[in-house]
């Protein structure tokens, strides 16, 4: 099969795409590109998660790497991402290697690549490692791999836990003593996945659910949205809990719920944290976030002078920036958020922290801190949907709205436009619809932020009727 890289890593079926043979050709491939590039030497770091054979997955990645003469640093137990990715960082490993899928459905398994820095491949590296893979795959070249038992008498696979150097991290970043003094009750939700026991570890007295070993994830996608989270939010609302966190598969995306027992996006979060960082931390530097993400962040920008940059869906073109420019937040509607002072990659569980920690700074529950910040830069409401769409019907709306796109939609004049990444019209207001085909599945995703819920389901209805023109 041809194996492609999408926004963050290669993920597939197991047994049917994401298979042992499949995975050894890919971790050949990696191997070569370690070598090839002199960072075979530096050594790499390999983690897992909690889901159907991750373990094995990952041990048979470290066969290959020891095979191809790369010294394996091999976490002990499953990990989230942001921990492997901060040991990869702080070991100076040459890369690292995480199994994960995130937070697709159980059934699915993934194959990330994390670069020196501690953060997600670039586009230009999986490019040539896909070319690599097809080209040993045409020269039928052997994959060249040492059994795990031999290899780890040889000393060339090791294990280490890599909790510690990344709680050491977090315990620099966040005040957890002043979080801890302050009472807050909270409950965590990791939704079955590697993130289980991460957060309690930290604060004592923090209740946790759905932490015990479930590949099935109870039956649904470890994805911290508002109908995956309908247990956490009772728990809130029960008055037994001041605020509820949740984690996806891998721990690198944060959910919340706030003090009323309601559903707290991705959205209010990046706004709450970003003005934490500014005033409480007194941190400065540009902002990132992709093109799907509200206009708050547009006003908080403007408000304390900092610089805005808006990108494609996809934090891998957020991690781009924040290595090569002064980047104190970037984030994107799916919940993935990275901070200045950490590593450029989306870190759920630091993020949950720093909202616990900007609870303790204000005495305030989260939807107070919004509502606060609301009142300095106007209110906001925010919906999506995802519609299917087949193949012609798609390309033909694609070559639509490039050719033509419309200058007023719902008798409202189009003021600008960004095409990067789907179809994004703005508003004299600010209010916004983005069209945005997915490049992947027969999907259309309609989003829209404006001032009122009326305006939001008015400007989707709209976007509706031109994808169906």
């Amino acid at each position: 099969m041809q194996i492609k890289f999408g926004t963050d890593g290669w993920r597939g079926v197991i047994a049917r795409d994401f298979t042992f043979e499949n995975l050894s050709l890919v971790a050949q491939a990696t191997m070569d590109y370690l070598n090839r590039e002199g960072l075979g030497n530096q050594g790499l770091v390999i983690g897992y998660d909690r889901r159907f054979l991750s373990l094995d997955f990952a041990r048979r990645v470290a066969e290959i790497a020891a095979g191809n003469d790369i010294t394996v640093r091999l976490s002990e137990d499953y990990a989230p991402t942001p921990a492997i990715s901060w040991a990869v960082r702080e070991s100076g490993a040459g890369a690292g290697i995480m199994i994960t899928a995130s937070h697709n459905p159980p059934e699915y398994n993934g194959f990330k690549i994390k670069e020196a820095y501690g953060g997600s491949a670039s586009p230009l590296t999986t490019k040539i490692i896909e070319e690599i893979v097809a080209y040993n795959q045409a020269n039928n070249k052997r994959v060249i791999s040492i059994p795990y038992q031999e290899a780890c008498r040889r000393g060339k696979i090791t294990l280490f836990d890599p909790s510690e150097g990344y709680f050491r991290q977090l315990g620099r970043y966040v005040d957890l003593e002043m979080i801890t003094k302050s009472g807050i009750t909270a409950v965590v939700d990791p939704m079955f996945g590697a993130g289980c026991g991460f957060i309690p570890r930290l604060l004592q007295g923090v209740h946790e659910i759905h932490n015990h070993a479930n590949p099935g994830f109870g039956g649904q996608a470890p994805e911290p949205i508002a109908q995956h989270l309908q247990e956490l939010s009772a728990l809130v609302k029960s008055g037994s809990y001041r605020i509820g966190l949740a984690l996806d598969g891998d721990a690198d995306r944060i959910g919340a719920i706030d003090e009323q027992g309601d559903f707290f996006s991705s959205h209010c979060i990046f706004t709450v944290i970003l003005k934490h960082l500014i005033n409480y931390k007194k941190l400065r530097g540009g902002v990132v976030k992709t093109v799907s993400t509200t206009a708050m962040i547009d006003l908080l920008a403007r408000k304390y002078d900092l610089p805005l940059f808006e990108t494609p869906i996809g934090f891998k073109h957020i991690c781009e920036l924040m290595l090569s420019k002064d980047i104190l937040m970037g984030g994107e509607e799916s919940g993935g958020l990275g901070v200045k002072g950490h590593i450029p990659e989306r870190d759920g569980i630091l993020l949950g922290l720093l909202l616990l920690e900007a609870m303790a700074v204000n005495g305030k529950g989260l939807r107070q801190l919004l509502n606060e910040t609301m009142e300095e830069i106007g209110v906001f409401h925010y919906h999506r949907i995802d519609c299917h769409i087949d193949v012609p019907a798609k390309e033909s709306l694609i070559a639509r709205l490039t050719a033509d796109p419309p200058a007023t939609i719902d008798g409202r004049t189009v003021t600008s436009t960004n095409f990067s990444d789907g179809f994004k019209f703005i508003f004299e207001n600010g209010d916004w619809l983005l069209i945005r085909p997915s490049g992947t599945e027969p999907v259309l995703r309609l989003y829209s932020e404006a001032t009122s819920r009326e305006q939001v389901d008015r400007l989707l209805r709209a976007a509706s009727c031109i994808a169906e023109a």
